[in-house]
């Protein structure tokens, strides 16, 4: 019986000790009491922005194929293994906005993330290559059926295809080669705008009531030659296609891109504010994604009217974006600790970039940030004479930022993949919107 006593006991104490080293409870102190707030404000004061104008806009546009040489673990729902055939290619697509003296690199991958240290691999390789990039300006798909690879850590390695170097050494390449060719094919441009209502396609995941982001929207250059280049965005995550579906594919947003190109000589597709927003598909084949890309572009291609970027300048600026400490939950009231989190998802540097072209503004975001958001921002946005693109996946990733009052119930994107803890809507409202407001002044 003594011997039994002490396992017991034996066994206790190693879990309460377990329990403390690697479990503490959830900080709810307000995010404006915080000293990373403070950091934050200090940031925006001091944020300095770079660029030039020069009286014109010059564009190029290039993409590569950065499918992997033989068959790599899909990436997203769960680990599938490597995809069975190749349904679509994956592309890296690169768009060149500058002038002679200042030039932004806008990165589009087909993949689910642009991880931090894939983003890290190719801003090094820019370096190196000195490629005359000033700005670089990451986005992505976010496409549940691309590849993995590029995302190590141990939840990498366990669900997400980890890291594969070879696989990271094919897309650097393609990224520069893609870079060069713009670089090489640049033009004087004019520029133009378009929003168009695609309410019926997307709805809010969490809950259906609530308010969506129901827009496409769309930047289109226009070399003298006559040659055009789009890039859209929308909010409608790329998840239509089945868990089970073992090809590997760009799920709507190629297809959508691939119609657009019957109409441009170039399409890029960024994903937007897709937090909290489902596709609504009528279906989750190929056949039924096609359906809904063609949808979309039907959508695009209505008679709506182009707004005219006014102005030449092109200013860019990085913006730091401190948070408190990592908040992985396990209950309501508790969460991992910050080394355990760091351990197995690996810390990522949360960061906005901001860009000016004329008066369209791009706001990336390292979280994926919720679309209900998106009206009060373009409001102001537009009251300040500005057209503005919010897009994600920027390499950084700090999981999804939603509204405030989603964190206290039992929802995926508020308590499995909210990274960083309670009042983060509010944060990324505050912030978001004081950077719509300096970019207004530049």
């Amino acid at each position: 019986m003594k011997v039994l006593l002490k396992i017991i006991i034996g066994c206790f104490i190693f879990l309460l000790a377990l329990a403390l080293i690697t479990i503490t409870t959830v900080n709810w102190t307000p995010y404006k009491e915080t000293a990373y707030y403070k950091e934050t404000l200090q940031a925006l004061e001091d944020l300095t922005f770079e660029g030039a104008d020069k009286g014109y806009v010059l564009s190029g546009w290039s993409k590569a194929n950065i499918t992997a040489e033989s068959p790599v673990n899909l990436v997203a729902y769960k680990p599938r293994g490597p995809y069975e055939y190749v349904e679509d290619s994956s592309f890296v697509k690169a768009i060149i906005i500058g002038n002679a003296q200042f030039k932004v690199a806008f990165l589009n991958y087909e993949l689910l993330i642009v991880h931090p240290e894939l983003a890290k691999a190719l801003s090094a390789a820019i370096k190196k290559q000195q490629l005359p990039v000033d700005h670089v300006y990451f986005t992505a798909t976010h496409t549940h059926s691309g590849m993995g690879g590029t995302i190590p850590g141990p939840v990498g390695e366990l669900a997400m295809g980890g890291w594969d170097e070879s696989l990271v050494s094919h897309v650097t390449n393609g990224t520069l080669k893609a870079i060069d060719n713009a670089l090489v094919n640049m033009d004087t441009v004019s520029l133009r705008t378009k929003r168009s209502e695609a309410a019926d396609f997307v709805s809010n995941r969490l809950i259906p009531s609530d308010p969506i982001d129901p827009y496409i929207r769309q930047l289109t250059l226009e070399k003298s030659n006559g040659e055009t280049c789009t890039l859209v965005t929308y909010s409608a995550h790329a998840t239509c296609l089945s868990s089970k579906f073992m090809g590997l594919s760009g799920d709507y947003p190629y297809y959508l891109t691939e119609a657009l190109e019957k109409r441009h000589d170039f399409a890029v597709f960024a994903a937007g504010a897709v937090g909290s927003h489902r596709p609504k598909a009528p279906g989750n084949d190929i056949k039924s994604i096609k359906q809904y890309a063609s949808s979309l572009d039907s959508v695009v291609n209505s008679k709506q009217v182009y707004k005219k970027v006014k102005g030449t300048h092109i200013m860019a600026a990085n913006l730091p974006l401190k948070l408190r400490s990592p908040h992985y939950r396990i209950s309501d009231n508790l969460r991992l600790r910050p080394w355990l989190f760091n351990w197995a998802i690996g810390e990522s540097p949360a960061y906005f970039d901001v860009i000016r072209i004329g008066n369209a503004l791009f706001i990336s975001s390292s979280g994926e940030i919720s679309g209900v958001f998106y009206k009060a921002w373009e409001a102001q946005a537009e009251a300040l004479g500005l057209s503005l693109f919010i897009t994600t996946f920027n390499g950084g990733y700090i999981g999804y930022i939603t509204p405030d009052k989603y964190y206290s119930g039992d929802y995926y994107e508020a308590r499995d993949m909210n990274f960083y803890g309670p009042y983060n809507g509010e944060y990324f409202k505050e912030i978001v919107s004081d950077l719509i407001g300096l970019g207004a002044n530049l």
